[in-house]
């Protein structure tokens, strides 16, 4: 785990990390503007049966308007995924992308790789937060 990005592992529900998650992106100044529930759209268009797995499009609104000023294609990147899945009963994994290394992929400007390290360091601190964070 953790080659796109950075995760944690948290003795929480599924509910509770999920709620913790959105409330430690807002603190870094995220909010939401995606959320894809997997397993929901698994069982309706696939009939399987898949653990709680919810994408959350997550976007910290000045840090995204620099990046597009800078390159109008970066929205290809955006907004940044983080994914919180239940690996069983009692413990939940949220992982976040880092931005450095899909704008890296990219041979980004040093402008533009600038912006991505400041969205990585708050998407750092939001797991740090939840590390932090009570069960």
């Amino acid at each position: 785990m953790g080659t796109f990005g950075s995760h944690r592992i948290l003795r929480a529900t599924f509910a509770e990390a999920l709620e913790r998650v959105v409330q430690a992106l807002r603190a870094e100044g995220f909010g939401i503007l995606t959320e894809i529930d997997v397993k929901d759209t698994l069982k309706k268009k696939l009939d399987v049966d898949f653990r709680r797995y919810r994408i959350l499009g997550a976007c910290n609104p000045p840090l995204a308007h620099r990046a597009l000023q800078l390159d109008p294609e970066v929205g290809l990147l955006l907004p940044c995924n983080v994914i919180v899945y239940e690996e069983d009963e009692g413990s939940t994994v949220v992982s976040v992308i880092d931005p450095l290394q899909t704008v890296a992929a990219r041979s980004a400007s040093p402008e533009l790789r600038e912006v991505a390290g400041l969205a990585a360091q708050k998407l750092r601190r939001v797991l740090a937060h939840l590390a932090e964070a009570p069960p």
